[in-house]
């Protein structure tokens, strides 16, 4: 009798697997089809990654970064202090924080320098009256443009926190500079008129936050057709294991301590609420040309899968290691690899990275999604993605 009933188990396990397998392949059938019915405009990487080939180079590859002084920033400008054979820097924007401007002044020298906050122009000539090679000082919206466009750079990292970070990268298009892209609004806000504009001048689009660059890193050597779905894991942000009836009760002081990360308050607070993932969910349909609907939110409390690809096989690939922007810059310029001997390589016995780990949140954030597609879908026509 117990055999009986485990081989009625085993078969019904078997059927709904094979159905499961069916729906899958009816499902990839149709992606090319559901992806020319879409109107949109033309993704960074249409659903897989192809890197450039760059000639190789003897001279370090010059950079401008917007947003020095911020959590990408200054990874930046570490990686290229630390490769200064690979990776010089030309020109610097950065908000209020004049105090560390001036030390990257210091070390660095840049020709240019940008901020935000005009008040603070005074301050940041005294401290860097001593300095032998005075950059020039530029300062707004204005001073970043320039900032992105300078003449002497080959790429930008984008750096800026929200929509202010979209004219200087559009600036940066025009004048051909690859993009090392952190900033999500650009797409989000432009993505209908940065993307075609990208294609038009010949510009990559290179995600630097960790979450499309590990994306980006898995989709590489995929042959056509062999994305099925992406899966991009969340943090969870600080109130990942609360109750939802306490959530009435949160404070200020609680919502900005973030359990993994020292970030700024604003990406804190969009961490804490989830509205990064749903921000991201939408970066991650421009970037890879992937439909909302194939775009899945886990929640991975330990950080270290960064997101994870489905392919048409129904296998999975995640990008499993430290945050790593160098890989970035690697890509950007055709380095050597030897620039990421350094990185620490994590040990997944000590992480216990499938322990219980994942829960769908995509319900969580998908009204910020919805209330974007309705605004798209209704404000803008395949037409004005055009010239």
């Amino acid at each position: 009798m117990a055999h009986t009933t485990m081989n009625r188990a085993f078969k019904s396990q078997r059927a709904a697997c094979q159905q499961r397998v069916a729906r899958n392949v009816q499902r990839s059938r149709t992606v090319q089809v559901v992806a020319k019915q879409d109107s949109g405009p033309p993704p960074a990487w249409d659903r897989r990654v192809v890197v450039p080939e760059v000639e190789p180079r003897d001279t370090p590859k010059p950079f401008s970064v917007l947003g020095s002084t911020g959590s990408i920033g200054t990874q930046t400008l570490d990686i290229i202090a630390e490769h200064p054979d690979k990776f010089s820097l030309v020109a610097l924007a950065a908000g209020s924080n004049v105090g560390l401007l001036a030390q990257q002044i210091r070390q660095f020298q840049p020709k240019m320098v940008a901020v935000r906050d005009s008040s603070k122009v005074s301050e940041l000539k005294e401290l860097i009256k001593d300095v032998t090679q005075q950059p020039e000082i530029l300062v707004g919206d204005e001073g970043a443009v320039e900032v992105a466009r300078h003449p002497d750079c080959e790429a930008v990292v984008t750096g800026i926190v929200g929509c202010a970070g979209l004219l200087p990268t559009v600036a940066a298009i025009k004048a051909k500079k690859d993009i090392c892209l952190a900033n999500k609004e650009t797409l989000i806000a432009g993505g209908p008129f940065v993307l075609p504009l990208a294609r038009e001048n010949g510009v990559h689009i290179l995600p630097a936050d960790s979450e499309h660059s590990a994306i980006f890193q898995v989709m590489q050597g995929l042959p056509e057709g062999g994305l099925r779905r992406i899966i991009l894991t969340a943090s969870g942000g600080a109130f990942r294991d609360w109750p939802v009836e306490k959530l009435a009760e949160v404070t200020v002081e609680q919502a900005v301590t973030h359990p993994n990360w020292s970030m700024g308050k604003k990406i804190t607070i969009d961490s804490a609420t989830l509205m990064n993932k749903g921000l991201e969910v939408i970066e991650a349909h421009y970037l890879y040309g992937v439909d909302y609907d194939d775009i899945e939110i886990v929640i991975h409390p330990q950080s270290i899968i960064h997101s994870m690809i489905e392919t048409a096989d129904s296998s999975v690939l995640a990008q499993v290691g430290p945050s790593c922007l160098a890989v970035l810059l690697h890509i950007s310029s055709r380095v050597s690899v030897n620039l990421l001997a350094g990185v620490h390589v994590v040990c997944l016995d000590s992480t216990h990275v499938l322990h219980g780990c994942y829960r769908a949140v995509y319900r969580l954030c998908s009204w910020h999604v919805s209330v974007y597609r309705s605004l798209n879908r209704s404000t803008c026509s395949h037409q004005s993605y055009k010239g």
